[in-house]
């Protein structure tokens, strides 16, 4: 991690923890759920040593950047406002950007707000969430899988985070990163249990350190998860604030990457979307879309080398 910049930067009525490293155009990297910068220190040292400038936050609610209390304060449009603050302080016009799971939600949401300030967008393993006007997000994904699916699991303010707090931090940062389950994660009746890995072990795969998991756990056991499952407890009055983009169309570039064991891809009629030309319908400059044999959700990380390679080829470009 050496030569890893770290720094503290007002945005938008918060205070907010960057990653930085190299000299250049700026590729600015969103994380996911519940994750860190840190999952990006692979990409930042292989960015910046190519001629980038990698910029990698705690996303608001995560680890050193602050988390507001008040559940409404995690809206698409105060993480996208932070966002486009930070941007601005970089003093760039416009970033390439790179993001995964719930980073890139908001990255759909940064495009669609502000396409003036992507450059392009590498996209990992969360397609476009199409707006169905019909019925609201978690509304939906309740009448297809039930209430145990994780994301309705997460909507009671409290209540996750009381059954977390059962089983403990380490455990449910090792349950969540280890998981290599396709499908919908359903939850055990009220306990977190196995959460989104039955099949869990004793040991870490190769791609994730004791290291790596105490730095995860060191920060989490600070913050804990309320901020994180906040961005969940946002989905239906985001899907109330965005009545006006329905059906609006991404005009960046883009190219996206899941792995074929992905829980995201595997699950929710992904694979019809992403494969059958809704995708494409919804984003008319998808140029490329990649799956990686064998590989999981958290591809930045298990598959970090070819993700490096395919964010440069694509950014490269332009």
């Amino acid at each position: 991690m050496e030569g890893i910049q770290h720094k503290e930067v007002e945005v938008n009525g918060i205070k907010m923890h960057v990653a930085e490293k190299g000299e250049g155009p700026v590729v600015l990297f969103l994380h996911g759920f519940p994750e860190l910068w840190y999952s990006w220190r692979h990409q930042i040292l292989a960015l910046s040593s190519r001629g980038y400038r990698a910029v990698a936050p705690d996303l608001r609610g995560y680890g050193d950047t602050e988390a507001p209390a008040s559940m409404s304060s995690y809206s698409c449009f105060d993480i996208v406002g932070d966002l486009v603050a930070l941007i601005d302080l970089l003093g760039v016009e416009q970033v390439f950007l790179v993001a995964h799971d719930w980073g890139a939600i908001i990255g759909w949401y940064l495009c669609m707000f502000r396409p003036d300030r992507v450059k392009a967008y590498v996209c990992l393993s969360v397609p476009l969430l199409h707006r169905n006007p019909e019925i609201r997000t978690v509304d939906a994904m309740r009448a297809m899988y039930g209430d145990d699916y994780y994301i309705c699991r997460f909507q009671k303010p409290g209540e996750m985070e009381a059954q977390m707090a059962e089983v403990g931090t380490e455990y449910v940062l090792k349950n969540i990163l280890t998981t290599r389950k396709p499908g919908p994660p359903i939850f055990p009746k009220g306990e977190y249990g196995t959460g989104f890995n039955p099949d869990m072990t004793n040991s870490l795969p190769s791609w994730l350190s004791q290291h790596d998991l105490a730095y995860y756990v060191s920060k989490f056991q600070k913050t804990g998860f309320t901020g994180p499952l906040n961005y969940y407890r946002n989905m239906n009055p985001n899907w109330e604030l965005t009545a006006p983009w329905s059906g609006a169309k991404i005009k960046v570039p883009v190219k996206f990457i899941t792995g074929d064991l992905d829980m995201v891809y595997t699950s929710l009629n992904m694979k019809e979307y992403i494969h059958g030309g809704g995708f494409k319908e919804d984003v008319p400059n998808l140029e490329e879309v990649i799956v990686q044999k064998g590989v999981a959700h958290f591809n930045n990380q298990e598959a970090a080398e070819e993700i490096n390679t395919h964010i440069y080829d694509f950014i490269n470009k332009f």
